[in-house]
């Protein structure tokens, strides 16, 4: 909406100045001309053609600034603006004596010109330094905070903002990763993503009504729990079709990160140089690494495909082989790895059981 108001606003100011610069002519030009009415509405359109132009590229370069604000963490842009601020106050004190001088009035340029060069020679000056000593301005204010320091030097990032799709919420486990304090900074749950839970909920299709409900449930548990941090926020983008396109521009607007489950959306969201947070590269990361020689606790579910062998399966769904295990097949035996196999259906590990070893 603001970039649209933007745009109209320098179109309508260029096709009102093309309209009123036919006045500029002179009268005996205007005299010639039989049509001035026409000649009036021909200019405005030109002038709005290029005000269009000038609104697009203004347009642009507003979301581009606005971008780089919203990555400023704010103490940084706190320590810039009082850089600047003393910057511009000794330009003036400094500057102030240049306009008691008697210059000519042919020369009469070269103070306005000596006040515009050094306001903007020692308002640049303040940044710098603010950029360079910001980190001790900050010690200044309030000395007990290290974490104040180190964020205004620059060495400590602040945790982004982390969105939630549909797909994050109804898998769950968000809601462990929360309890566990592994996931730091906001928890944003957009308008549009909750009205999509909420028609999954409302849905004909019972397990579409199931994933909806189970997905509510699970956002009202994250809220009750993290009241302070679950935060459902009223942004949405009429003119945006699908989900994951709205999530991508307010990632992109708020210089969020994205949690999702969702492969192309992962995929979409990677290429916009959106940061990407998936729960399932996360599980697979932090799957437990058995080496020959470990025990664990197995419960044999059925026959392998060789008469002897049993068949189990670990937590995450990693299938293990037991040799010599058709005999405990119902019941739970401890097991000892003799080796892992990397398939590309996935992890394959063999074992054998810690009596028939020790025997």
């Amino acid at each position: 909406m603001l970039d649209f108001i933007i745009i109209f606003i320098f179109i309508i100011a260029a096709a009102g100045v093309g309209f009123s610069s036919v006045e500029l002519l002179p009268i005996n030009v205007q005299a010639q001309i039989t049509n001035l009415e026409a000649v009036r509405w021909i200019t405005a359109s030109f002038a709005a053609i290029i005000g269009l132009a000038i609104g697009l590229t203004v347009q642009t370069t507003y979301r581009r600034v606005e971008a780089q604000v919203r990555k400023t963490p704010i103490e940084v842009t706190l320590t810039r603006a009082v850089g600047l601020i003393i910057g511009l106050l000794l330009a003036n004190l400094m500057l102030a004596p240049i306009f008691l001088l008697p210059i000519p009035g042919e020369f009469a340029f070269i103070k306005p010109l000596t006040a515009i060069l050094g306001s903007v020679m020692f308002a640049f000056l303040g940044v710098s330094l603010a950029d360079t000593h910001g980190g001790t301005f900050l010690r200044l204010i309030n000395p007990n905070s290290v974490e104040t320091m180190l964020v205004g030097e620059g060495t400590l990032k602040q945790a982004s903002s982390k969105i939630l799709d549909t797909s994050s919420i109804i898998d769950g486990r968000i809601e462990e990763l929360l309890n566990t304090g592994f996931v730091e900074g906001q928890i944003l749950v957009s308008q549009f993503v909750l009205q999509e839970l909420q028609l999954l909920a409302d849905a004909a299709n019972d397990q579409k009504r199931i994933r909806g409900r189970r997905g509510l449930d699970i956002l009202n548990r994250m809220q009750e729990a993290f009241p302070d941090r679950v935060v459902i926020h009223p942004a949405d983008y009429e003119d945006n079709a699908t989900v994951d396109t709205k999530l991508v521009r307010f990632a992109l607007e708020i210089n969020g990160t994205l949690m999702t489950n969702d492969y192309n959306l992962n995929k979409v969201a990677s290429l916009q140089g959106i940061p990407v947070l998936n729960i399932n590269d996360l599980a697979q990361a932090v799957r437990p690494i058995y080496l020959a020689g470990d025990t664990l606790e197995l419960k044999i579910l059925k026959q392998g495909k060789e008469a002897s062998q049993g068949v189990g399966y670990l937590n995450d769904g990693t299938m293990v082989v037991v040799e010599d295990g058709i005999t405990y097949i119902g019941g739970e035996v401890e097991v000892i790895v003799t080796s892992a196999l990397q398939t590309s259906a996935g992890r394959m590990i063999f074992a054998r059981p810690q009596a028939s070893v020790a025997a």
